[in-house]
């Protein structure tokens, strides 16, 4: 099987993807979820006219010449109204978000009157309308304020709940079976042999599809028998995964094991090279329901087709309708030799020149196993198949690395 390009594969994992069948959830549980359709407001905001100050509701005509002198025939205060109307040559005492009586047209700030028993003295003229809200102002009964697809801030959920929605419809979270593979792999913490290494990757893709939005089944660390990989590809089908990430054993070597694994468990494969670096052992396949994604065992090729390929499906499948990473343009800090025919992901440091331009600077080093370099990486410079020598202060595109 030949390499393919980069877009081809992520094309193809994405191909046929819909948005995970939609849940209600509280409002508390909902931040950070997708809407699974868009939201109408089930009433209007505000639900009557009220005061945006605290003062005077009068009568415009009443205050054209100033001073002037009203009488008091009443109070309005949020959550109890005035109940009668204003008259000519009358006003009520008015708080903030109370009701506006009926006749009354206008506020008077209470800084511009002056107070004497049931007397008022206004000082400053005030127009009709001023520091009154209208009914609806911020929003009215059926409006649709919130889209399918969007991802719920904060700010969101307060005007979800402000629409007077005590549950959402979201997208199910995709669940993400994660599975490390390799007798040379220990967990942090524990005992290493003397020819054995510390596993991260299951860690960091972890992190990062959760980051994402999904729910993560933690599979272990398979040893290289075949027995024991079939019975965590079992259990990650028993457990209903939409999604299963293998890690390491995906190639075709002696003791690359995954994908032989898979295909007894009937695994329809789809590609499993694909022209980019690092990450060129990348596997992509289907187990009925079950998209399988098998990772290179690298670390810092693992984190990377994590963020091109992973992530986006995690994405698609919660309901993100632009579900890949958006790269930018910078300039380059330094020279950079001819690329060859595999798409180069660069670690790189950013800054910003005197112009305020963002310059990204690759590492000297780019080997595929320093973590350390990834983590002090703040994106990824790419670089196309054959693409020329370029010069520092050539533009280049960059994708940034953040959760």
């Amino acid at each position: 099987m030949s390499l393919i390009p980069v877009a081809e594969a992520l094309s193809r994992i994405l191909s046929g993807v819909a948005p995970l069948a939609a849940e209600e959830v509280t409002l508390a549980s909902a931040h950070g979820r997708r809407l699974a359709r868009d939201l109408e407001a089930l009433r209007t905001q505000p639900p009557f006219t009220n005061s945006a100050m605290d003062g005077y509701a009068v009568r415009a005509a009443d205050i054209v010449e100033v001073p002037a002198t009203l009488t008091v025939i009443g109070e309005s205060a949020a959550g109890r109204r005035f109940s009668g109307d204003i008259g000519p040559g009358q006003s009520v005492r008015i708080f903030t978000g109370a009701p506006m009586p009926g006749g009354a047209d206008t506020i008077v700030i209470q800084e511009d009157t002056a107070r004497d028993g049931d007397r008022v003295t206004v000082n400053e003229a005030s127009a009709p309308g001023r520091f009154v809200r209208p009914e609806g102002l911020d929003f009215n009964t059926g409006e649709a304020l919130l889209k399918a697809g969007q991802r719920l801030s904060a700010k969101d959920v307060a005007l979800a709940a402000s629409m007077n929605h005590a549950t959402l419809p979201v997208c199910r979270r995709p669940r993400v079976a994660v599975l490390a593979n390799g007798d040379e792999l220990v967990l942090p913490g524990e005992a290493r042999g003397p020819d054995q290494i510390v596993a991260s990757n299951s860690f960091g893709v972890a992190a990062l599809a959760e980051a994402a939005g999904a729910k993560i089944l933690d599979l272990g660390i398979a040893p290289d028998r075949p027995e024991a990989i079939e019975a965590a590809i079992a259990r990650a089908r028993d457990e209903k995964a939409d999604i299963l990430v293998t890690l390491g054993g995906a190639s075709v070597g002696d003791h690359d094991l995954i994908q032989e694994a898979l295909a007894n468990a009937g695994m329809a494969l789809d590609f499993w090279r694909i022209a980019m670096r690092p990450g060129k052992p990348l596997m992509f396949g289907r187990l009925g329901a079950m998209r399988v994604i098998g990772l290179p065992g690298n670390p810092v090729s693992a984190m990377v087709c994590g963020l091109l390929f992973v992530k986006p499906l995690v994405n698609a499948l919660g309901g993100d309708p632009a579900p890949s990473e958006a790269t930018e343009e910078a300039i380059l800090g330094c020279d950079l030799a001819a690329n060859d025919r595999r798409q180069d992901y660069l670690r790189a440091e950013l800054r910003r020149d005197q112009d305020g331009r963002l310059v990204a600077t690759p590492f000297d080093m780019q080997d595929s196993s320093m973590l350390a370099l990834l983590a002090r990486s703040d994106c990824l410079v790419i670089r196309a198949p054959h693409a020329p020598p370029a010069k520092a202060g050539d533009v280049c595109r960059i994708l940034r690395l953040a959760d």
